[in-house]
């Protein structure tokens, strides 16, 4: 009750006026360092009520017939969410440490187990089970019962709407649509025909667009930044209070991002929903717990993270991320992209759709980006999470990584550099996640082993250095950044087509 995520998602249930929801506070006066009224005082009950919740109170948590009284009481009514109050002793039965913090993570002890067990008048051999309780915890009987008879009714209701049944049970299996691939593939090569230079976000809600469709299952919203994450779509419907019972696809999360993320890990755990959440990068960090959950437990949400660097300008350092999508990347099983335009950014949002066991973070511009030109090879390299962009006609003296709205700088560095006479190699990596899962000749193919590699991205450097080793360069922040024009803090924080330049030929002089 202490921890900020459980005010953000029971404000929201309030607000929701979700009845189904039952929640049992055990509310035993401990935690960890002691009795809690040093540190908690709040008037719990209150505060439930204030959020628009039926509270039922001093319920006895030791007295099974109270809880389930209050339980049914909960269910007699379907206005509102239902907190239940009880009252519990921690570690009750222990005689000598019952109502302390000393058996809320550490093991009673052999000699506290033994007086434990005598006081509880518990004779049986350790790890043996009573009969009686056995027989009441024995759920096999009345579960299978309960199976049968789900089973039977989806077999009717599968014999009289066949398509129906069809779609749930797709969605519960977490498959994408039979036309999935091929249509998919037609809007991207639209993308491609169009060549527009546009801010990722955009291309982001462009990509929802196209794909919305496809993915009916499609569970879209943003913490109180849709009009700016863009992800909102032509056809959504938002879910309100008003009309919550009519059903929806689009989510007022309000300024919850922890909440919203953790809620987005129920709809998945939940099953038959695609959902996606939409945020400013640098208020990831609030929701870092439940994404980091996400990746633990091998699911799939997508997260929308727009304006992702210095480009944001005038909001200043503080809305300025400059570690958070290196940091991102750091996480194990979740999946980074950044794409440098539209056609990147459509790809990034196809395999999105396709991870069954990995959460996916895209990270989005504010700014536009221009549209990069490629060949239907280099197309199809994306998928690959990082690929040559633009090679050069002889062999490369040098390499340059880049994501995202740096990209841009690369190949305008690029074309410096071959006036000069020096031949260099784009490599646009959005996502590093899935170039490692190549294997060791194609990322040897991109990477030439032996040519001197510049990486450019506005953040921190670190995370660049497992590809340009220490005798490389990277053009990045590892500073924060400052309030102004985009173009002007960029030229101000050094992240430049002249300053690639200048590293290029920094690396190639050895």
């Amino acid at each position: 009750m202490m921890e900020g995520v459980s005010h953000e998602v029971c404000s929201l249930a309030g607000t929701w006026k979700l009845a189904k929801l039952i929640a049992l506070y055990d509310d035993n006066g401990i935690s960890i360092e002691g009795h809690v009224d040093g540190w908690f005082t709040d008037d719990t009950p209150k505060r439930f009520e204030a959020y628009g919740w039926n509270v039922i109170r001093d319920v006895d948590g030791h007295d099974v017939d109270a809880v389930d009284r209050a339980i049914a009481a909960a269910k007699a009514q379907s206005a509102k969410p239902t907190l239940i109050c009880c009252k519990t002793v921690i570690g009750k039965g222990s005689p000598n440490k019952a109502g302390t913090h000393d058996v809320h993570g550490a093991p009673l002890g052999k000699d506290e187990v033994a007086a434990t067990r005598a006081a509880l008048g518990i004779t049986g051999g350790p790890f043996e089970v009573p009969q009686e309780a056995r027989a009441a915890w024995d759920a096999r009987a009345p579960g299978n019962a309960r199976q049968t008879e789900w089973n039977n009714r989806f077999s009717a209701y599968r014999k009289a709407y066949p398509e129906l049944a069809a779609e749930f049970e797709r969605r519960l299996k977490k498959e994408l649509r039979a036309d999935y691939a091929a249509k998919s593939a037609e809007a991207l090569q639209a993308i491609v025909d169009k060549g527009e230079t546009i801010a990722t976000r955009k291309s982001s809600q462009n990509a929802i667009t196209a794909l919305a469709p496809l993915v009916p299952e499609f569970l879209g919203g943003s913490a109180d930044l849709a009009p700016s994450n863009l992800t909102h779509w032509k056809g959504c419907r938002e879910i309100l209070p008003a009309s919550i019972d009519q059903g929806g696809n689009s989510i007022h999360y309000g300024v919850r991002e922890f909440g919203m993320a953790a809620i987005m890990n129920g709809a998945v755990l939940h099953g038959g929903f695609r959902p996606f959440g939409g945020t400013f990068l640098m208020f990831s960090e609030y929701a870092r717990n439940a994404i980091r959950m996400a990746a633990l437990m091998k699911i799939n949400p997508i997260y929308v993270f727009t304006h992702d660097s210095i480009g944001v300008g005038e909001d200043g350092p503080t809305h300025q991320p400059i570690e958070q999508t290196a940091t991102l990347r750091m996480m194990p099983n979740l999946d980074v992209w950044r794409p440098c335009d539209a056609v990147e950014a459509f790809v990034a949002w196809q395999i999105a759709l396709e991870h069954r066991e990995t959460p996916t973070a895209l990270i989005l511009t504010r700014q536009n980006l221009a549209h990069q030109t490629r060949d239907a090879g280099e197309i199809a390299a994306i998928r690959k999470g990082g690929y040559v962009l633009k090679d050069c006609a002889s062999a490369p003296k040098a390499v340059i990584i880049a994501t995202g709205s740096e990209v841009a700088l690369a190949v305008a560095a690029q074309q410096t550099l071959a006036a000069k006479g020096i031949a260099v190699r784009v490599v646009s990596m959005p996502s590093p996640f899935l170039f490692e899962q190549q294997d060791a000749a194609y990322r040897n193919d991109v990477l030439p082993r032996g040519i001197p590699r510049v990486a450019v991205e506005a953040g921190v450097s670190g995370y660049w250095r497992q590809y340009v080793g220490l005798e490389g360069a990277v053009v990045g922040i590892d500073r924060f950044g400052e309030s102004g024009p985009a173009a002007q803090v960029f030229e101000f924080l050094g992240v430049t087509a002249d300053k690639v330049v200048e590293a290029v030929e920094g690396v190639i002089a050895g």
